[in-house]
């Protein structure tokens, strides 16, 4: 899952430091993910220089909050939960927050997730996951369809 590339050229602009930090991280349910994220400066409340550029220490610990919420987010959560993050860009929001007391910084998102290495697939995790198949699942889909083409035929003569 990744930005796309219209979408972060669309975000880089000049007057600003861009901040970006990526982390490995493992989720409850076995997942080892890499996160990206990227982040760039704002200017300062009352502030009226053109430009709002950051220094390298305020980089570096706006890179290290970066590192601390995404690794406090997705390892006390799983795959489905993290996905679930990204769309109301939370994670970013939580980014900005911890990081105002730093420099404050706009358009915090997590550009890119890969997945590095999935859990064994366990067969009892995933009948526990979805029942025992006890349920009625239904009828099969060619009598259904003959069943319908049938009805259709009788209605028209």
């Amino acid at each position: 899952m990744s930005f796309t590339t219209d979408r972060l050229r669309s975000l880089v602009r000049k007057w600003q430091s861009l901040i970006e930090a990526n982390v490995d991280v493992k989720t409850t349910d076995g997942y080892t993910l890499r996160l990206f994220c990227i982040a760039f400066t704002k200017k300062k409340p009352n502030q009226f220089k053109k430009t709002c550029y950051a220094k390298g220490s305020e980089i570096r610990r706006i890179r290290a909050k970066m590192f601390e919420v995404m690794n406090r987010e997705a390892s006390s959560s799983d795959l489905k939960e993290i996905v679930g993050k990204f769309i109301p860009e939370s994670m970013g929001k939580d980014i900005e927050s911890a990081c105002a007391s730093i420099h404050p910084i706009q358009n915090c998102f997590i550009r890119k997730c890969k997945v590095l290495k999935t859990p064994k697939f366990d067969v009892s995790k995933l009948m526990e996951l979805h029942g025992d198949g006890a349920e009625d699942t239904g009828a099969k889909a060619a009598k259904v369809r003959k069943e319908q083409m049938k009805e259709t035929l009788e209605k028209k003569d």
